[in-house]
């Protein structure tokens, strides 16, 4: 029987909240910039890569080269959040859904991550690397923003 999981993580960042979703939903071409060891390149398919339906490319290193196509399929200004539903690359290989969503919140200069996902089968992995490369990299984009 298939089961929808959940995974949490959060970090707390020192730079302005505001300016860390702002890189997130606005200025993902930064990203590759503050780790270019981590994230090599995203590349918008379809949509302007900011808003709801918009569809794009990471290329990434998590051990080794991996390639995901993500959708955005919410972002709610006013709590800081978006959600991105993986559809295509290396990942949609081991879970039947994914979706990743991060929440900067501005009251208590927290990020979170959250992932809901369904394995493919009982011998897959829970993504624990996968929130932890994603709480990283916020960590990354933090320190980035307080010594640009």
């Amino acid at each position: 029987m298939a089961q929808i999981c959940r995974l949490e993580l959060q970090t707390e960042i020192k730079s302005s909240p505001e300016k860390i979703f702002d890189i997130y939903k606005n200025k993902t071409s930064l990203m590759p910039k503050i780790n270019p060891d981590k994230l090599k390149s995203i590349e918008v398919l379809e949509g302007d890569g900011k808003s709801v339906g918009s569809v794009r490319l990471w290329t990434y290193v998590m051990g080794g080269a991996v390639i995901a196509k993500d959708k955005i399929v919410a972002i709610d200004e006013e709590k800081g959040s978006m959600t991105f539903d993986l559809i295509g690359g290396e990942v949609r290989n081991y879970y039947k859904s994914f979706k990743a969503t991060i929440t900067v919140e501005a009251h208590t200069h927290l990020v979170k991550w959250s992932l809901e996902y369904e394995k493919a089968d009982e011998n897959v992995p829970t993504p624990h690397s996968h929130l932890a490369f994603l709480l990283d990299f916020s960590r990354e984009v933090d320190a980035y923003l307080l010594n640009p």
